[in-house]
């Protein structure tokens, strides 16, 4: 997918650039597949803000995403390539042999027309979904399941591939975009290939009215508040943190604090951390 630039005919169009959207091939959302998305802005059920600068924003619906891809030795076909508001990566819409319609994460190469399957016996193309054990090792995949039959969890981003790189007994060696080695079990499920629209990360927002359609709201440095705002507030003009390292608002250690429990269930299963 291509990056679109402008003339400098304003000062926010001058830095700003979008995708082409080469790859989108189907402009309406399949109706059936829509759900309805509530604006929280960050809001939890009791009305208080747990995650601020959210909110606004251009109305959204969640498209449904097959993330399990269970209806085995049924081939689909890819009836066209949809952009999806809720994520980074383009979506699929594909229909099965007995009419159902669903929808999957665009691999990087699949285009209308294109068969896809699920199953141990499909074969290794992107777009193909089958359990762990099946793909060969050094493959590249996407959409990893943690546990089997609960749906695909890891690698879901525009752009991230994961590879696999070992079989050992009832667990597999996955190297995630990251840099972390993880076990997962070989009972579970990953896409074959490279998740698509992999320019995603190179776009430039450009001004600051475009991320307000996205529904985020401003964000205030703590250096320019007030000492009873903001633990790095206060002083006469410019000063610095003033602490040993960087804090949040409510003085807990940020940017490079390690906050990941250490009794963590799953920490056994991670073989090298990332970088």
């Amino acid at each position: 997918m291509g990056i679109k630039r402008f003339r400098a005919y304003t000062p926010s169009r001058r830095n700003m650039t979008v995708s082409t959207f080469d790859e989108i091939t189907k402009k309406t959302p399949e109706k059936s597949l829509l759900a309805k998305k509530k604006e929280k802005a960050g809001r939890n059920s009791y009305g208080r803000i747990t995650v601020r600068h959210q909110g606004g924003g251009n109305r959204q619906k969640y498209r449904i995403i097959d993330f399990k891809r269970l209806k085995d030795n049924m081939e689909a076909t890819v009836i066209g390539i949809e952009y999806d508001p809720n994520r980074s990566a383009n979506i699929a819409l594909i229909q099965y042999e007995d009419g159902e319609k669903a929808y999957i994460l665009a691999p990087l190469g699949l285009k209308d027309g294109d068969k896809v399957v699920s199953g141990e016996k499909a074969d290794i193309k992107p777009g193909n979904c089958m359990p762990i054990e099946a793909i060969p090792v050094g493959t590249m995949i996407h959409n990893i399941e943690l546990n089997p039959r609960q749906g695909g969890k890891l690698v879901r981003s525009a752009g991230q591939e994961a590879q696999l790189m070992a079989k050992e007994g009832k667990y597999a060696h996955v190297r995630l975009p990251s840099g972390e080695m993880r076990l997962i079990l070989t009972r579970c499920r990953a896409t074959i290939g490279t998740v698509g629209n992999a320019d995603h990360d190179t776009i430039k927002i450009g001004k600051a009215g475009r991320k307000r359609h996205m529904g985020w709201r401003p964000e205030v440095r703590g250096a320019v508040m007030n000492p009873v705002d903001h633990p790095h507030g206060g002083g006469e003009g410019k000063a610095p943190v003033g602490h040993a390292g960087p804090l949040t608002p409510w003085g807990k250690p940020a940017l490079g604090y390690k906050t990941r429990n250490k009794k963590k269930i799953s920490n056994k299963f991670i073989v090298k951390r990332r970088k």
